[in-house]
């Protein structure tokens, strides 16, 4: 059988030869007591003898894991360890026993790397279980610290959490199995970016960016859960800094306004709502959601029939703050924060003469910052609607501004344009050509030529 599609439950219908592993002092008499006690037993059997003595079967487990390389008796052991954790998650509590004296990261960290699929999946499974119940963490957050208890291990914390993040990281960009390895990874980042150190280190290792690709509409069981688990991921990220800066030079808030339109499974709108109020008051984010309609979308979420209190207080806290950004931003101010962004669409301002008569004077800020944006944005964008429109912002500063096409000129917008005049995009031609006329011309000849 193809081990990559190796389950549980046939893993541990194997006869693992423990006696041959304890004549050849690969395990203790102690140890073969242990296993034959626990081997083949019924669940109920099994969950009584960790009860009783969980901590000396980890010690078991842990040596052999350490000790044998077998790739048989190394599954077993992870499918055993599996079995017990997903019947009780709360077991893995017993893996930070003082008494154990024994590296209980290590060797699942070790097997990260080697091995099958089978054997990579249930290590990370494992060890994200092992390492979110530390003592140290309390209500599922923790400090960027360790406890004394886990710096009295020969593998330290910090050392364990990068080197998940790290194999998490390689699996969402090269994927070991096709069709597991990103759900895997989402579902332990999910529970690993409660912890500040790892949400550094996911920054870090340039992570966030491949969770954008995989916030979009879902719609059969397995791929609205990890859309959930995504976007859990984005909210977390939503209270550090670093991730909210990354996630400011992201097309992450257009997906997640798609999601929460299309979305009827109340625990992603949830998620989705609650990451939205983080980053209401967080950059150009405000400008973005209003740009993208989402006022709007939240009085239609709120008079849907939700069960979640949770949701409703955020969906009214997230309203009530939209109002005042709304109150708050100027028309100039959203154009501004459009520009920065880079992300140019034809929106009613851009069109309209009362926007630019009103606000030409504010092109005169920080030394015309907006127009040296829309220059870099002709040099470096390949979006055909983002040329156009710069090209366009930039004839009708010319035609508003009275010092225009002296401005234009110095910042040497002409080579620009010209070269703009054979792209392959009928819009982006036709915009070139009327800021080229303009800066040769003169606003009346170039308005009676488009005439």
């Amino acid at each position: 059988m193809d081990r990559a599609e190796l389950t549980t439950e046939q893993v541990l219908k194997r006869d693992i030869p423990w006696e041959t592993y304890m004549s050849t002092k690969l395990i203790t008499g102690t140890c073969l007591q242990l296993l034959r006690r626990y081997d083949n037993r019924t669940e109920s059997q099994r969950a009584a003898l960790l009860d009783d003595d969980g901590p000396a079967y980890v010690r078991v487990f842990v040596n052999i894991l350490r000790d044998i390389s077998k790739e048989e008796t190394v599954e077993y052991v992870l499918a055993l360890i599996d079995e017990f954790l997903t019947a009780n998650p709360k077991r893995a509590r017993i893996f930070h026993d003082k008494s154990l004296g024994e590296d209980t990261y290590e060797p699942f960290l070790r097997l990260l790397w080697k091995g099958n699929w089978f054997i990579q999946e249930k290590s990370c499974k494992i060890l994200s279980l092992i390492v979110s119940v530390r003592p140290n963490v309390q209500n599922g957050m923790t400090p960027n610290g360790e406890s004394s208890y886990s710096k009295s291990k020969s593998t330290s914390i910090d050392d364990v959490l990068k080197g998940l993040v790290e194999w998490l990281c390689s699996q969402l960009k090269n994927p070991s199995h096709p069709n597991r390895s990103v759900p895997t990874a989402i579902n332990c980042l999910a529970t690993l970016l409660r912890e500040l150190s790892v949400r550094s280190s996911f920054v870090q290792a340039d992570g966030v960016k491949l969770l954008i690709p995989l916030i979009s509409p879902a719609s059969t069981q397995q791929s609205i859960q990890l859309l959930y688990e995504t976007c859990l991921c984005v909210w977390l990220l939503s209270y550090y800094d670093a991730a909210v800066d990354y996630l400011a030079t992201t097309r992450v808030m257009p997906r997640l306004v798609e999601v929460v339109k299309g979305s009827t499974k109340e625990k992603v709108v949830r998620v989705v709502v609650l990451t939205f109020r983080n980053m209401l008051p967080k950059g150009a984010f405000a400008a973005q959601m209003i740009d993208l309609g989402l006022p709007q979308i939240v009085q239609n979420l709120k008079v849907q029939a939700w069960s979640d209190e949770d949701l409703l207080d955020a969906l009214n806290q997230l309203e009530g703050g939209l109002k005042e950004n709304i109150k708050r931003l100027s028309s100039f101010e959203k154009y501004k924060q459009e520009v920065l962004l880079g992300h140019l669409d034809w929106s009613p301002m851009h069109k309209d003469p009362g926007f630019w008569r009103e606000n030409i004077t504010n092109f005169e800020e920080n030394d015309f910052q907006i127009l040296h944006v829309l220059m870099t944005i002709l040099d470096a964008s390949s979006d055909p609607t983002a040329l156009a429109v710069a090209c366009y912002d930039i004839s009708q500063f010319i035609q508003y501004h009275p010092a225009g096409r002296i401005v234009v000129s110095n910042l040497k917008a002409k080579e620009r344009v010209m070269k703009l005049m054979n792209h392959e995009n009928t819009e982006v031609r036709k915009n070139a050509l009327l800021c080229v006329q303009r800066l040769f011309l003169g606003t009346k000849y170039a308005s009676l030529l488009q005439s």
